[in-house]
């Protein structure tokens, strides 16, 4: 097995979260390297775009969020073997990360500029991408988003869903998803019911 060290921020959330899981519940052995907002400025001298997450790989260092998560997936068993499924289980990782690239500039904003930048995307595009989301899995049996088992695909909605549903995300309404789609709502819990979802967020309890 590959000596494994992820880089990035010390929350739970954003683009490395899925990985993370992915990794924990396939037993998969990995340093997960956590540093806060100010220390970033230092770090991403080292990184190959000046930006997290990434992966290191017995010294490499790599980048993009959705090729490591896919990685991670197949060391865990987490990514589909068929090309179909495979292509599902893309789909919906390259959803969630479209939506995430429209409110990425919105995290350099303040006050009304924020404001007005994130109520344009709860206007507009975020309940696009939801309702196709709830869509998709709906299509797939309303269980799983793709394989008829756990993937990184359905890692990838829950870690974003839950941030949705957060409040650390000003202007955005914790009631979103529940009024879009709620099939996400009640596949993101099912997802936090899992014991290995549950015992990688109780090894974080109390910090």
């Amino acid at each position: 097995m590959p000596q494994l060290k992820l880089n990035y921020f010390d929350f739970h959330g954003g683009r490395a979260e899925p990985v993370r899981l992915a990794l924990h519940i396939g037993g998969i052995a990995f340093e997960d390297h956590r540093f806060t907002f100010p220390e970033f400025a230092e770090f991403r001298k080292t990184t190959p775009f000046g930006q997290v997450p990434t992966l290191e790989v017995d010294g490499l260092h790599l980048t993009q969020c959705d090729a490591m998560l896919r990685y991670a997936g197949k060391l865990a068993g987490l990514y589909p073997t068929d090309p179909l499924q495979a292509l599902l289980c893309d789909e919906v990782a390259y959803v969630v990360e479209e939506a995430s690239v429209r409110i990425g500039p919105t995290f350099r904003m303040t006050g009304e500029e924020q404001k007005a930048a994130r109520l344009a995307l709860v206007n507009g595009s975020m309940p696009v991408y939801l309702a196709w989301l709830q869509a998709r899995l709906l299509a797939q049996g309303g269980e799983y988003f793709a394989d008829n088992r756990l993937t990184v695909a359905d890692l990838k909605v829950f870690v974003d869903v839950r941030g949705l549903n957060s409040g650390r995300l000003d202007h955005i309404p914790t009631d979103l998803v529940e009024r879009v789609a709620p099939a996400l709502n009640a596949h993101a819990n099912r997802i936090a019911s899992l014991p290995a979802v549950q015992a990688y967020y109780a090894g974080f309890a109390g910090k």
